[in-house]
């Protein structure tokens, strides 16, 4: 049978246009549809715009030390956001231009609309057109998810709105306590807003080593972010240009801006999967095997939108092997084993493998290396932060089973700590390195002495 396309991929985010690119190198005819702007997630409203006011709130700090290193600023340093919000705009701009032209030099054909699955080896497009591709990868990412279900949710915004706000904040209450969620309230609070996270749990960043989340906790709290625990909105009402909240436990807050941050969900709804056969997971993941291919074998998935793990380099792999798989005669699956990765609050978190409380469930004997100290930076201000670095040890093989950190820079030295972790390295491999002095990450060579042993 001939078919319009080889590859047919629904949603230019990163795995997508990742896997349209390598399939078309192989030789495949392939297209792509975008109902929004190319590059996905990612770029237009996730880990790219997210750094650049990341990048932005961190001149706070800087101007508050400058003083301590000789430095007298002139003038008070003002923020003005809707500078801000242009610089971010230009860079996502010029950013999905170059994942645009990319795809078109590859040879991909781009159909900017929306696009959904008619059949097994069928894409129907939003102008009615219908298509046949002999392969169809979904690769339409996440979506917020507007939990609590409270009265007025219809007032507040998302992490998709909250780059494009025409008026900056002053006031923000931050719905939930994922990593969303603590980047921005960490970043909105030093641009200049006051800012008040409110979520069902007793701390933030479920999931995450117990240290890291108290750490982290603990200087958000320095820097003037309010915590309230186990409540959630009830209800939220307009009052005038502000938002009046009423929690669950009848406390009542007034904001600028209610940020809903209590997780995403795959973005499946209207697709036509299910009447093509594909099977879904309870809240809307494609299920896949390890190559990445639903129960239909014509129809794959990659990226958030399976729910495996939702980081946008797992996504290029998955669909970079993907390709390889379908038409360059690869037989490789993707290794999940001990991903890396980072909260881009300040401080940061950058972690990887197990941790603490997951190793004492899986091993028979567990060593801890940790540490807690100020940074050089921080006893010549004598600012309040400490990093704080951990090890998760197996006991009996002195293997590297996880690391954590929380400091300054911490994305970039858990993305070299990766690769012991993942090559399997031990303790004594640390020991043996030597040390860059003065740094921070030298701490996680000169960690001799254990802080904590758990036997089984």
């Amino acid at each position: 049978m001939a078919f319009d396309y080889d590859l047919f991929v629904i949603g230019a985010g990163s795995g997508g246009t990742r896997a349209a690119r390598i399939a078309a190198g192989h030789g495949a005819k392939v297209a792509v549809a975008e109902e929004f702007r190319i590059g996905g997630t990612c770029v237009i409203r996730g880990c790219v715009p997210k750094k650049v006011l990341v990048y932005a709130s961190r001149f706070a700090d800087a101007f508050a030390d400058a003083a301590a290193f000789g430095w007298t600023l002139p003038v008070p340093p003002v923020f003005d956001w809707s500078v801000l919000r242009a610089a971010k705009e230009k860079e996502i701009t010029r950013l999905s231009g170059i994942y645009a032209a990319n795809l078109e030099k590859s040879g991909v054909e781009i159909f900017r609309q929306r696009a959904g699955v008619s059949g097994p080896q069928a894409v129907t497009l939003a102008d009615g057109r219908v298509v046949s591709a002999r392969h169809i990868l979904i690769a339409t990412g996440g979506a917020p998810s507007l939990h609590p279900h409270a009265e007025g949710v219809e007032h507040t915004i998302t992490s998709n709105e909250i780059f494009d706000l025409t008026t900056f904040p002053k006031r923000l209450l931050v719905v939930g306590g994922g990593y969303i969620a603590v980047e921005f309230a960490s970043l909105m609070q030093r641009l200049g807003s006051s800012v008040t996270m409110v979520m069902r749990g007793d701390n933030i960043l479920r999931g995450f080593d117990d240290d890291m989340r108290v750490g982290l906790r603990d200087q958000l709290q320095a820097a003037g972010v309010a915590f309230l625990f186990g409540a959630l909105p009830a209800r939220i009402a307009l009052d005038g240009e502000a938002r009046r909240v009423t929690l669950s436990d009848g406390q009542t807050l007034e904001c600028d801006q209610v940020l809903i941050a209590t997780g995403r969900h795959p973005a499946t709804l209207g697709l036509g999967l299910e009447a093509a056969g594909v099977h879904l997971s309870p809240h809307g993941a494609v299920r896949v095997d390890g190559g990445s291919t639903s129960n239909v074998p014509s129809i794959h998935a990659v990226g958030d939108v399976t729910d495996r793990i939702a980081l946008t380099p797992v996504a290029i792999r998955e669909g970079h092997w993907l390709a390889d798989r379908l038409f360059g005669g690869a037989m490789r699956e993707v290794d999940y084993d001990a991903v890396a990765s980072a909260v881009f609050t300040t401080p940061e978190i950058g972690t990887v493998g197990l941790t603490e409380a997951r190793a004492r469930e899986t091993y028979d004997v567990v060593d801890i290396y940790k540490t807690s100290f100020r940074p050089l930076k921080a006893t010549i201000t004598g600012g309040p932060e400490r990093m704080v670095m951990k090890l998760v040890v197996d006991g009996e093989t002195d293997r590297l089973l996880g690391a954590h950190i929380l400091g300054a820079e911490a994305g970039e030295i858990i993305q070299a700590l990766g690769v012991a972790v993942k090559m399997g390295a031990k303790k004594a491999d640390l020991d043996a390195t030597m040390p860059v002095h003065p740094t921070a990450a030298e701490e996680l060579v000169t960690m001799r002495e254990r802080t904590a042993r758990w036997v089984r």
